[in-house]
């Protein structure tokens, strides 16, 4: 194929050193890179995961991160049309598999090769905007601010241990109702976790009727079952799962389930003064043990 000719999906290739593809595993590493700089927990998930699954979940990871980049750090009075900009570039970079941002590139080529649309990335994007004007949430507004920025990135990550392998094609409803409970219930406990951070800094009350100053032990307790009724439901999927995911997304549910479990032994208002973590050693442990079928542990769940 010369430089004239048009690839797969109207991509052009190269044959030297300014290739598409140097140009798609640059785009690949600034994905990886944000996903090493933030997050350690799902960092240890995606080392457990085969080469190409583990590529396409940074690629999710780094996209939806400069989204909450944009509406959580940076809240400038531009954030708006900094985010409607950046949503642009990703559906563009869907439709072209090209785009001179790097994380909206990564994204793409990844999306495309597993069959993520824009059915999941538009209610994303509708969630990240309900963080830069809504304060607090009604019963309706949580569940449409939850699905569209937990439980569809689920559904993307599902996409990619089904997927990787064989392309796009329909994921299971009970696999896929699994991974959005799972998307849920991490964005709850991240919730129940950021209460400080949230009430404080950003004045957004995420729970309806709950903020830091009314939170008791009492409802803490109830938002902790209902994150924990999510596990259990998520963790009964597992077994679609391949392997090299089942024990990666194994991990990630043994390190929220001893964070959710820290949570309900905190009194509700140290909880809102107080960030949660879980040691990076035990992370380690976690990811060790589930790697490893001869090491004798059971596991804990939630």
């Amino acid at each position: 194929m010369t430089a004239s000719e048009p690839g797969v999906g109207g991509r052009v290739h190269h044959d030297n050193a300014t290739s598409l593809r140097l140009y798609d595993d640059t785009a690949h590493a600034a994905a990886a890179a944000v996903l090493a700089r933030y997050s350690t927990s799902f960092g240890v998930g995606t080392r457990l995961l085969t080469p190409p699954m583990r590529t396409h979940i940074r690629s999710i990871y780094a996209m939806v991160r400069v989204a909450d980049e944009i509406v959580d750090t940076y809240r400038g009075e531009d954030a708006r049309a900094m985010l409607d900009g950046f949503e642009r570039d990703v559906h563009s970079a869907l439709d072209s598999a090209f785009s001179a941002n790097l994380v909206a590139h990564a994204f793409s080529l990844s999306a495309r090769q597993v069959g993520i649309s824009r059915d999941l990335t538009e209610p994303f994007f509708a969630s990240m905007r309900m963080d830069l004007d809504t304060a607090e949430h009604t019963q309706a507004s949580f569940d449409r601010y939850v699905y569209g920025s937990a439980e569809v990135i689920g559904e993307m990550c599902v996409a990619v241990f089904l997927n990787t392998e064989t392309g796009p094609r329909e994921v299971p409803s009970e696999v896929r109702e699994g991974a959005r409970r799972l998307g849920a219930a991490y964005q709850k406990i991240n919730f129940l976790r950021d209460l400080a951070v949230d009430d404080g800094e950003l004045g957004r009350s995420y729970f309806p009727g709950v903020t830091a100053a009314s939170l008791n032990d009492a409802a803490l307790a109830t938002l902790v079952d209902d994150c924990r009724a999510d596990i259990r439901a998520a963790e009964a999927c597992l077994p679609a799962l391949p392997r090299r995911a089942r024990i990666g997304v194994a991990t990630t549910i043994d390190i929220y389930s001893r964070l959710l479990r820290h949570i309900e032994r905190t009194p509700a208002q140290k909880l809102c003064t107080t960030r949660i973590r879980v040691a990076n050693p035990v992370k380690a442990a976690y990811a060790v043990r589930n790697a490893c079928p001869g090491i004798n542990a059971a596991r804990r769940i939630a």
